[in-house]
């Protein structure tokens, strides 16, 4: 998908319920799943990565990451997302949004579900 547009992005108050109506990802946009690979195989949004919130490895994993790039971060129902959202910040991560579950999350990107 060719959307050039800012995401709008914060970290407080990650909560599901605070997940946006509608949020247009540009092509430097990471999304971010962090549900198991067992959830991920099951759909999950065109384009993500999988990094397991749950995994001993989380924190290891993110931190290969750009600590400046945007961040789209979702999971079954966002509560998952938030506590990711939570020890990224922590890191260091800044441009961070939760988009809740993975439907909510297709709906407010207009990305496909796919796998």
């Amino acid at each position: 998908m060719g959307v050039a547009a800012s995401l709008t992005l914060t970290v407080a108050g990650c909560a599901p319920a605070s997940a946006p109506s509608s949020v247009e990802v540009s092509a430097d946009t990471i999304i971010v799943d962090v549900r198991t690979p067992a959830e991920f195989a099951e759909g999950h949004l065109e384009g993500a990565v999988n990094i397991d919130v749950q995994s001993a490895e989380f924190d290891a994993l993110i931190a290969d990451l750009d600590p400046d790039a945007e961040y789209l971060v979702y999971c079954r129902s966002g509560n998952r997302a938030a506590t990711a959202i939570d020890r990224m910040a922590a890191q260091g991560f800044g441009s961070l949004a939760n988009g809740g579950g993975v439907e909510q999350a297709a709906q407010i990107t207009g990305l496909d579900i796919v796998g």
